[in-house]
């Protein structure tokens, strides 16, 4: 077998005598004897023929179970991708695409992402988005700096955001020496009444989820009242599908607009890769995280995309960089872009009146077989039952798991269910009517 190592051993000889090193090993000598491997190195088999590593493989991926009906959120959404957008995204020049730092080789990109851009625009109603960050928590969390000065050194969460997002919020504000405060949920929804009576002078900003962890349609005009009143920035994490229903960001005085795109056309893989996304007021531009292209004219006047501004630590000094670990998701934007064009407005609008009013059918349909609906507030694709038997939600997401369909999760002494445009009446229908066997009714 040859070696993937481009140098030969006579110049990796030379390059080693160059710099007065007499081996590999010698590179190390500065490395305390504890950190170094044994002498027997690492304990790896002989390898494998590509026959023996794809049986390998494909006996270790047989282990997973794979749902055909799924029921379940909590922050990762399954619905349906077209075609469309599996076949441009899966072009070699967009797979392998890297960073456009040179604009003149790189106007492809550039405008797949000034597009992706334009409609976070659109779908939130905001001035301007960035090119996109690792996912919605980190997009949430990034937030937070966003908002803070030498005086508003404290931010404040809603209690009824996905604990993931609270807990990586925490992981932000730990390492810059800030505070976190987290509002009290009151029946599914934040307490608006608690939020009044914290915020104070030294606020930076209040973050909510719309719809929020347990489904539920928050009143988000009024809390942004409550947030602008004490000068602090009013920011929102919101569900992109929810975004072509609902009133957007803007429209109830968000300062800041944040999501988890793998709706958007990326399947729900186990671990991402996912997308964040970002809009926020033109006041606020240049306290954006990442990048963002813009469009501009050429020496000779025809259309070109740039790199408009990009406050990373990269790019300029750490101490006045926006973020110093954001990234681009530049791929998944990309998808992101290609399955709202594929979609279009109506397409989106369709998506988000099937998810709500089927989640809603579903809903009815368990309170009539027992499962109380534990918040009783207006959702959107996600709701909470409960039982009077503690045992009962084990029992029914096993016997739902047995009929090869994903039930809801298990949180807040409940289930929360979830409903996309993917399931049907028909499956929806055998759903009730396992639970109710289960329940014995």
């Amino acid at each position: 077998m040859g070696s993937y190592v481009p140098t030969t051993a006579a110049e990796r000889e030379e390059m080693l005598a160059t710099i007065g090193v007499d081996s590999l090993e010698g590179l190390y000598k500065a490395v305390p004897q504890e950190m170094l491997l044994p002498d027997g190195g690492l304990n790896i088999p002989e390898g494998l023929s590509e026959l023996e590593v794809r049986e390998a493989v494909t006996a270790m991926a047989e282990k997973n179970k794979v749902f055909k009906t799924v029921l379940r959120g909590a922050g990762a959404y399954r619905h349906f991708i077209p075609s469309v957008v599996k076949s441009v995204t899966s072009r070699e020049e967009l797979v392998t695409c890297y960073t456009p730092y040179q604009a003149e080789i790189s106007q492809g990109v550039l405008q797949g992402t000034f597009e992706f851009q334009t409609m976070i625009c659109e779908l939130t109603g905001m001035d301007v988005a960035n090119a996109s960050h690792y996912d919605g928590a980190t997009a949430a969390a990034e937030t937070i700096p966003m908002c803070k000065d030498r005086k508003r050194t404290v931010a404040y969460v809603s209690g009824t955001t996905n604990p993931q997002v609270i807990e990586t919020m925490k992981t932000y504000c730990f390492a810059s020496n800030t505070e976190l405060r987290v509002i009290p949920a009151k029946d599914g929804r934040t307490d608006a009444d608690a939020l009044k009576a914290a915020l104070g002078e030294n606020a930076a900003c209040f973050y909510v989820q719309q719809p929020n962890f347990f489904g539920q349609i928050e009143d988000t005009a009024k809390l942004g009242e409550i947030t602008h009143a004490t000068g602090a920035k009013f920011v929102m994490g919101v569900n992109p599908i929810a975004c072509a229903l609902l009133p957007t960001p803007r429209e109830v005085g968000a300062d800041v607009a944040v999501g988890d795109g793998q709706p958007l056309g990326l399947d729900t893989a186990f671990g991402g890769p996912y997308l964040g996304f970002m809009a926020t007021t033109s006041a606020m531009t240049r306290k954006l995280p990442g990048r963002i292209v813009g469009q501009t004219k050429d020496v000779d006047g025809k259309t070109g995309y740039v790199l408009t501004l990009s406050a990373r630590e990269q790019h300029i000094r750490r101490e006045k960089a926006s973020s110093n670990i954001c990234s681009n998701q530049a791929l998944c934007a990309f998808t992101a872009g290609i399955y709202m064009t594929a979609m279009g407005e109506a397409g989106m609008k369709q998506c988000a009146r099937l998810c709500l009013s089927k989640a809603h059918y579903l809903a009815s349909e368990l309170e009539k077989i027992g499962c109380k609906l534990k918040y009783t507030g207006e959702f959107f694709h996600e709701f909470v039952t409960e039982t009077a038997c503690p045992n009962c939600r084990k029992k029914i997401l096993d016997a739902l798991a047995e009929k090869n369909i994903l039930g809801g999760a298990e949180v807040d002494g409940g289930i929360l269910w979830c409903v996309t445009e993917l399931v049907s009446k028909e499956k929806l229908d055998e759903v009730v009517a396992i639970v109710k066997e289960v329940l014995g009714k």
